[in-house]
């Protein structure tokens, strides 16, 4: 075996061999499926023949025989040899008692096992042509939980798994496998309950206003690649955006703009939330398609007026499917309905006159609910059955890795330099919506019959305040992450010749020395994206009236009303919206860098090629502790900057022993050289508080007259 997991002389996955052996895998996960769930049919057939009225009553009347075939069905149900432990599919009464004592004797059906081996051989499948997603956090849950020792074992863990709400929006962002979940959870008997059950799934929009910096990147002129660049500006809150726009010929029409999936962000109460991953929630009845038309009747759009659909991904599918949806196509006049990242797929518009166009690049997998189209590489405008009113695009663009190929940017940036000639196309259908824009309008989308995301402890007031990478909304919200601080003792007089030149800002000295902490976040969904940062800093003083043992005192007052807190000397991010955030709001010398963090479990890995930086070891026995709150210093211009952070979750004291900080002979500066003039890299953490999951909101920065 090779360093790379590959037999000697053997293909690699990028080769020909290597593309069938994933196909196979691909073609054995659906097979298995299948017969999984012909073993669930069987299991239901023979469940409802066990518990049939007249063999019941035949065993009443001849015990012999009768009671024989009961006991016969019941052993083909229960027996490991047979349809497993708990395979009774019968809802109430004996049956619903009996497969509870099968799971409680830790049996698990067959169909529900086979289900299992099925999703193992398309995770193997997806990881052998896309293996970046092995970096997945939901990758990584998923994987945990289907790699358990016993098979019974990993069937209850994915059980687990698909009921937490915070599992799944990590699992939502598995693409290559959204088309499997929703069959293995069926066969888990896990299936989505409807929550709405006896009331109407009604949506809801609201009419909103676009910042001041989004409005800079909103068209003025009708055009394709106007109207995508109108989408990426929106690709945040769930929202749509609505224009008036007036053809060359003096007619005022209307396009509707959709977003797709945001890798990273919150859906909040979006009707598009996380739900997409199990069931397709574009369908007529569902609350995404009944908040568009209530967005369009707010807007005032007139009775048959010529409308066009534009949508990016998730976005693209629910326009396909505004279009398929006759009632709304004899309202309005849908003239054209076009996705970028997904495909039109087979299905006809409930308007033959309307123009349908699907561009896709081939190494985006987003999942779609129809056939893929049959274009190819050579020929990016072929299609299985050619119809004067159907355009498709299936390129082979540059960028390969997920989820970044199909970002919207990149494809506007295909659309300019790859495949031109599908932007002039689009563009000529579009003629008729090629003019000045006359009025513009965001509507945000709601769920009213769910919750947002985070409530109540992230249900907050804020404001957007404008940066070099965009508008921004404070507090920024991190609604699913991981954190391990590490706490050392250092030198008072290194700590303080590493703070700022000024004679107010003093560490902090409980004790003969000072406190340094190494925090390492794992932030897999925030308002500003997900990113894994690398902080250290050091606690210092009250900036007025420095009193010792003030950060004792201090852990007794809310968080709001401390003193001390800690002053940021160095910070690590790994995408360039944080590096901005943290510099322009929060005032700490952010930079930016490439980092992998896995928190998750009570085994800490934490690495940084660019930093030369690695922590790795095992947590031991912790105990519970209080939110770590805290306040953080940072410097922007001459004055200091006091940011506040509220944290929710479980945050447990271990001891430090078990982990270890490396530094590369030439680890970057200057994280590195603060942590080496500091001795952290020669001894383990006095102790470490981590969290493996939790909530968050960081406020914006409080300018101080010091």
């Amino acid at each position: 075996m090779r360093a790379d997991g590959h037999a000697p002389d053997r293909s690699t996955p990028d080769g020909q061999d290597g593309q069938d052996a994933r196909g196979l895998l691909r073609r054995c996960a659906r097979d298995l499926v299948d017969v999984a769930e012909g073993i669930r049919a069987v299991s239901a057939h023979t469940s409802a023949a066990l518990f049939a009225p007249p063999l019941t009553a035949a065993a009443r009347r001849r015990p012999r025989t009768g009671l024989a075939a009961q006991w016969a069905l019941l052993r083909a149900l229960t027996n490991k040899q047979g349809l497993g432990g708990a395979a009774i599919t019968e809802p109430r009464g004996m049956g619903q008692v009996l497969g509870a004592a099968g799971a409680v004797l830790g049996r698990e059906n067959l169909a529900a096992l086979v289900a299992v081996t099925s999703l193992r051989l398309r995770i193997a499948a997806v990881l052998a042509e896309h293996p970046e997603f092995a970096r997945d956090p939901g990758m990584r849950r998923l994987t945990g939980a289907v790699t358990a020792d016993r098979d019974p074992t990993a069937v209850r863990s994915l059980r687990t798994l698909f009921r937490d709400r915070r599992a799944q929006r990590a699992l939502s962002g598995l693409a290559p496998l959204l088309a499997e979940l929703p069959a293995v959870r069926a066969l888990l008997d896990e299936a989505p309950r409807n929550e709405e059950t006896g009331r109407a799934r009604e949506g809801a929009a609201e009419a909103v206003e676009l910042a001041d910096q989004e409005k800079q990147f909103i068209a003025t002129e009708g055009s394709f690649l106007g109207f995508l660049r109108n989408i990426e500006a929106l690709s945040t809150g769930g929202r749509i955006l609505v224009q008036n726009v007036r053809g060359p010929d003096g007619v005022v029409r209307y396009v509707v703009q959709a977003p797709g999936l945001a890798p990273g962000h919150p859906r909040n109460d979006a009707p598009h939330d996380v739900v997409g991953a199990w069931r397709s929630p574009f369908t007529s009845d569902s609350p995404y398609h009944r908040s568009v038309l209530r967005a369009l009747a707010h807007y005032g759009i007139p009775c048959g007026a010529d409308l066009a659909l534009i949508g990016h991904g998730e976005g693209g599918l629910a326009m396909l499917n505004l279009a398929r949806d006759e009632e709304f196509c004899g309202t309005y006049r849908v003239t054209h309905a076009v996705s970028v990242g997904a495909p039109a797929g087979d299905r006809k518009p409930a308007d033959p006159r309307t123009w349908v166009a699907g561009i896709t690049n081939q190494h985006d997998i987003m999942p779609v609910p129809d056939s893929r189209g049959a274009g190819t590489a050579s020929d990016p405008h072929a299609q299985s059955e050619p119809h004067p009113n159907r355009y498709e695009v299936d390129y082979a663009g540059p960028t390969r890795e997920f989820p970044l190929c199909h970002m919207l940017r990149e494809y506007i940036e295909h659309l300019r330099t790859v495949v031109p000639e599908a932007r002039e196309d689009v563009d000529e259908a579009l003629t008729p919506y090629r003019g000045p824009i006359v009025r513009t309008q965001a509507y945000r989308l709601r769920d009213p019959t769910h919750p947002p995301e985070g409530h109540p402890f992230l249900t907050l007031p804020t404001s957007s305040v404008p940066t070099t990478a965009g508008p921004v909304d404070v507090p920024v919200r991190y609604y699913d992450s991981s954190a391990a601080h590490l706490c050392f003792r250092v030198p008072a007089d290194t700590a303080r010749a590493l703070l700022p030149d000024v004679t107010w800002l003093t560490p902090s000295r409980p004790g003969r020395r000072a406190l340094a902490l190494l925090s390492l976040h794992e932030h897999r969904c925030t308002t500003i994206g997900p990113y894994t940062e690398i902080a250290l800093s050091v606690l210092v003083d009250d900036l007025w009236r420095p009193r010792p043992y003030d950060i004792a005192v201090d852990l007794l007052r809310r968080p709001d009303l401390r003193r001390t807190g800690r002053y940021v000397l160095s910070l690590a991010v790994t995408s360039e919206e944080a590096r901005v955030v943290a510099r322009e709001i929060w005032g700490q010398p952010a930079m930016r860098t490439t980092a992998e963090a896995d928190l998750t479990d009570r085994e800490i890995d934490v690495r940084s090629r660019d930093l030369g930086l690695r922590v790795e070891g095992r947590l031991g026995p912790g105990i519970r502790c209080p939110e770590a709150d805290r306040v953080l210093y940072g410097r922007r211009g001459g004055s200091t900057v006091r940011t506040l952070v509220r944290t929710h979750g479980r945050l447990r004291l271990h001891p430090g022993t078990g982990v270890r900080l490396r530094l590369d002979t030439a680890a970057a500066e200057p994280l590195a050289g603060q942590l080496r003039r500091l001795g952290i890299d020669t001894v383990r953490p006095l102790f470490v508080l981590a969290c493996p999951q939790f909530l968050a909101h960081r406020s914006a920065g409080a300018v101080l007259p010091r």
